[in-house]
């Protein structure tokens, strides 16, 4: 039975300190000058505190999870793009074409993909989970995106989805979405859980240019100012307010990774924000939480921040599905893989020099060694 959400933050235990430091003196032991490898050793040690021993384990089944969902404030204008979208890229993901796909075979990851609240009408496409709580939010410049009540389901249905994962195999937690409107609710959850102006946190998204953005800056301004006149601000009300079904289900996908003591890779803007939430709700989930890459749109920019990491890339990615964190998988599995195999200065001082002395090159020099077999005819008229 899937716990709870009172029970999955209960679950989640602070990080191990004590690997964390194993791995730093670890890391000036090996053959290298001392934070020669700069971030992948600070990376490598965050690994080592999630999985409570040192060296940490080399990932090697990572999966990426794509939470699927549709926005009520879409009917606010926000968008370039018609709803229809959302349908035709989940579609496009499960059968392998999109752009996450072809990353996510780069680095050897499994995709599943979560509708947990798209307007799809007629039956689930193959390949997709169907955990749809309802079809779409509520627009949230009118009134709550969610009931409490589908907050919660939402949350339970990607902590079961992960959940599943793990005792499957999956060592590596990665995290994407697709959804049109959704940068609109982000930039609302991360103005909300910042307290950063609306105007700093919230870009053009997916449209093709910036003729909507002081448009979705005025709607975020209203749901903010709704919520705030509703007098209910805690992390689960704020996310059930402001978010969409996606974050929700994300917010699991994080908790149920940090409970199984997994870590998981945050992707943009949209995963960014149920980052956020995640860890309004259970703070030691951020020691677990990897910020991939650095969004190109504003809010994401302050996630790094955040989590007290900066991101492992920047590659001004915009795009979300899972993109930019799929890229940065190879680096935590190298951030690791050193901890694991390389040699330490102890190994190479006490391994027999290979290389010939002095008095060896000048012997050489003195008595050449004869040519062999045919190399003595070559190069002879």
């Amino acid at each position: 039975m899937t716990p709870t959400v009172e029970e999955l933050v209960e679950q989640v235990r602070p990080v191990d300190r004590t690997a964390y430091a194993q791995a730093r003196e670890r890391h000036a032991g090996l053959a290298k000058p001392p934070g020669s490898l700069g971030r992948l050793e600070d990376l490598g040690a965050r690994l080592a505190a999630i999985a409570h021993r040192c060296p940490p384990p080399v990932p090697s089944s990572p999966a990426l999870v794509v939470a699927a969902a549709d926005h009520g404030v879409h009917a606010q204008g926000v968008s370039d793009w018609p709803q229809e979208v959302t349908a035709a890229m989940v579609a496009t993901v499960v059968s392998g074409g999109a752009a996450v796909n072809a990353i996510a075979r780069t680095v050897g990851a499994q995709v599943v993909v979560v509708d947990v609240g798209t307007l799809r009408l007629g039956p689930v496409p193959d390949g997709v989970r169907d955990e749809r709580v309802r079809s779409a939010t509520r627009d949230l410049a009118v009134e709550p995106a969610m009931t409490l009540d589908e907050c919660r389901t939402a949350i339970r249905a990607g902590a079961r989805v992960a959940a599943e994962l793990i005792d499957g195999g999956t060592d590596l937690l990665v995290t994407g979405e697709v959804g049109i409107g959704n940068t609109t609710a982000s930039a609302a959850l991360f103005a909300a859980f910042t307290g950063a102006d609306p105007a700093d946190v919230t870009g053009k998204g997916a449209n093709l240019d910036d003729g909507r953005t002081a448009h979705k800056v005025d709607v975020v301004r209203t749901a903010l100012a709704r919520h705030a006149a509703a007098g209910r601000s805690g992390p689960l009300e704020t996310l059930a307010s402001l978010g969409g079904l996606e974050h929700a289900a994300l917010v699991g996908v994080m908790l149920a990774g940090a409970a199984a003591r997994i870590p998981v890779v945050v992707d943009g803007v949209v995963t960014g924000a149920a980052a956020l939430a995640a860890v309004a709700l259970a703070p030691e989930v951020a020691g677990y939480l990897v910020a991939g890459h650095t969004s190109a749109e504003p809010g994401g920019r302050r996630l790094p921040d955040r989590l007290g990491e900066p991101a492992l890339l920047d590659l001004s990615l915009r795009l979300g599905e899972g993109t930019g964190a799929l890229l940065a998988v190879p680096l935590v599995q190298a951030a690791a893989r050193v901890l694991t195999d390389m040699a330490t200065l102890a190994d190479v001082t006490r391994a027999p020099s290979t290389l010939p002395g002095p008095g060896a090159v000048d012997a050489a020099i003195a008595a050449p060694a004869p040519l062999r077999g045919g190399e003595a005819c070559r190069g002879r008229s």
